[in-house]
């Protein structure tokens, strides 16, 4: 990092280079992960290289820099490349197919969307992970919402609104106790005074999604669903046998089990339950002729690591349901390992940026006249959800963007007399949520590949991220529940 001082518009030039590539991006490209936003990355973090180097900063020095971001988010790497596996697996062993049978049974288009934020909310309060509840019970409900048909991005916004709630009030999330754990709070009084913001915003998010439901119409017939339930019964062996599967990682992530291998576990279990459940299936999968050991061997791999699509079973339910040649569902369909390193790459390139700009002292500069702006405690709190917003569109990480401005402010809020409690709901409402919505986020890319939905076009829908830190923030004008440091 640089000792000399760099003027502040200068500092930002390469989130201002940045914006403007990825805004011509947006209107030539329609892949939001695609390899145009990851150059777009690069570019951005070659400028900050190039600045930092001119006003003093070391080329290994960067290097190290770039090398440790990137080494953060190793772990996400590997839950992203086992949750392909998983979804590979779940799909062979019928566990992806028997929850939407079921489902497509239980839910109607009324309530499909209300219930999707309460089933994902439950869960991931259970599991206090968010990942782990989108990329299993979360792919299972955009099945079963494609199939009724609602658009994807409202579906996605369902899921996700669910499960970062369920993620922000559990005690078992990294996150929550990272935000009370660095404001100095009891972990229990973080999350009772989280709930003064987060409750309501959650039950204006249900309000909208149920307004939605009612006022939403769709042309799929009970016929037409009774039709897409034989297809699938046809091709798959359906059996409540399988829900055992998805439970034994759920409680797996309840007893506290770390999420890389209960994922690691819930893929073996899948490839097992295909072998005893869809041999076929399994045989199909390995291009091989007879049943064999080497051939489920193969059957189970080929699923985990490639891409598998029943293409004949999703014409079929694509006939029943009129849908376009244009517009066409692969309601049956997973990218394995392989289907994930387009978001991998994207992931490496926002890591590159980030690295680069903070270890050349840029985002330090940016953000000084940040806390000097902050004069109120509805300014401070303003300021301190903006900046979370800030850092997790310039570091691509949800951790920086509630570590960095939780150390930036911390003393600011004790200068002005108010509680550790403000600092920590506040990083949450909106370093927490915000992060899904950037499209080169880490979260933001991740939930878009697993889904298979854009981010863009699922985050008009995610209501309750989108509410949270407007709701702190208007506690915060208003002095509603701002507690004082007695």
């Amino acid at each position: 990092m640089t000792d000399k001082k760099i003027p502040y518009f200068i500092a930002l030039a390469p989130i201002l280079f940045l914006i403007v590539l990825l805004s011509v991006n947006v209107t030539m490209y329609d892949d939001a992960i695609g390899g145009s936003n990851q150059l777009a990355l690069l570019f951005s973090g070659a400028l900050a290289a190039m600045i930092g180097i001119y006003y003093g900063s070391k080329w290994k020095d960067i290097m190290e820099g770039i090398g440790n971001s990137i080494k953060s988010i190793v772990p996400a790497i590997i839950m992203l490349l086992l949750i392909g596996s998983l979804a590979g697996t779940w799909l062979i062993s019928g566990v992806i197919p028997t929850m939407i049978y079921y489902g497509l049974q239980i839910l109607n288009p009324t309530i499909f969307l209300f219930a999707t934020a309460i089933i994902t909310a439950i869960v991931s309060l259970a599991t206090g992970s968010s990942w782990s509840t989108i990329a299993t019970i979360g792919i299972a409900l955009l099945g079963i919402g494609t199939a009724i048909g609602l658009p994807l991005g409202l579906i996605g916004g369902a899921i996700i609104s669910g499960a970062y709630f369920g993620d922000k009030m559990s005690p078992l999330s990294d996150t929550t106790n990272m935000a009370a754990a660095l404001s100095g709070v009891d972990l229990f009084d973080h999350i009772k005074y989280m709930m003064y913001t987060t409750v309501p915003s959650f039950i204006i998010t249900l309000i909208l999604f149920l307004g939605i439901g009612f006022y939403f119409t769709t042309d799929i017939s009970s016929g037409q669903i009774e039709e897409a339930l034989g297809i699938i019964s046809t091709k798959f062996t359906i059996t409540p046998w399988l829900f055992l599967v998805p439970i034994a990682v759920i409680v797996m992530i309840i007893k506290k089990v770390a999420a890389i291998p209960a994922l690691f576990f819930g893929t073996l279990l899948g490839g097992v339950f295909a072998i005893f459940f869809q041999p076929d299936i399994v045989v199909e999968v390995s291009g091989a002729s007879v049943r064999s050991m080497s051939s489920y061997y193969m059957g189970v791999l080929n699923a985990m690591i490639g891409d598998i699509n029943f293409t004949a079973v999703n014409a079929s339910i694509n006939d029943v349901f009129n849908v376009a040649d244009t517009d066409r569902s692969d309601l049956l369909k997973s990218g394995g390992m392989y289907g994930m390193l387009n978001t991998l790459l994207l992931m490496f390139c926002a890591m590159t940026f980030s690295g680069a700009i903070e270890s050349t002292g840029l985002l330090k500069r940016m953000a000084e006249p940040i806390v000097e702006y902050a004069q109120n405690t509805g300014s401070l709190i303003a300021t301190t959800a903006c900046t979370c917003l800030f850092f997790n569109i310039t570091t691509s990480d949800q951790y920086m963007s509630i570590v960095v401005p939780g150390r930036m402010f911390a003393d600011t809020y004790k200068d002005k007399g108010l509680a550790p409690e403000n600092l920590s709901r506040t990083l949450e409402d909106s370093g927490t949520v915000t992060s899904v919505l950037i499209p080169w986020n880490s979260c933001g890319a991740t939930q878009s590949a697993v889904l298979g939905v854009a981010t863009l076009a699922y985050l008009p829908f995610c209501f309750f991220n989108l509410i949270s830190p407007l709701m702190t923030i208007a506690y915060g004008y208003f002095g509603i529940k701002i507690k004082k440091i007695s």
